[in-house]
């Protein structure tokens, strides 16, 4: 990867590193839109100014547009929100792994100790 392309990565984990940012981009995954109340709802009563600053931000990134129906994402937002889908496949069997781990340390105390 060169500079260029690490620059782009470090853009777009700052914008999702924002709060609420991927929690948006995650209840809009569905494709229904959502107005801002509802909105506000799916991602954790986020403050209206908080939500309000976030949906600026991802409109301005072009991964979230605002329709007469509410908030949806774009189609570079849906491509965003798929590769999330990814991550959370990957998390859960990193989390089992995590599990497995954890139990089997667990054990090899209890038959030490």
């Amino acid at each position: 990867m060169g500079a260029k392309d690490n620059a782009a990565v470090i853009q777009l984990f700052d914008l999702l590193e924002s709060r609420y940012a991927m929690r948006v981009i995650w209840a809009l995954s569905d494709g229904h839109p959502q107005t801002f109340r509802l909105l506000q709802d799916s991602v954790g009563g986020a403050t209206p100014n908080t939500l309000n600053t976030r949906l600026k931000e991802l409109r301005a990134a072009h991964l979230v547009d605002h329709t007469g129906d509410g908030y949806r994402l774009t189609s570079q937002g849906a491509d965003l929100a798929r590769r999330m889908h990814e991550v959370q496949l990957f998390a859960g069997k990193w989390s089992q792994q995590q599990a497995r781990t954890a139990a089997a340390s667990a054990n090899g105390a209890l038959l030490s100790g």
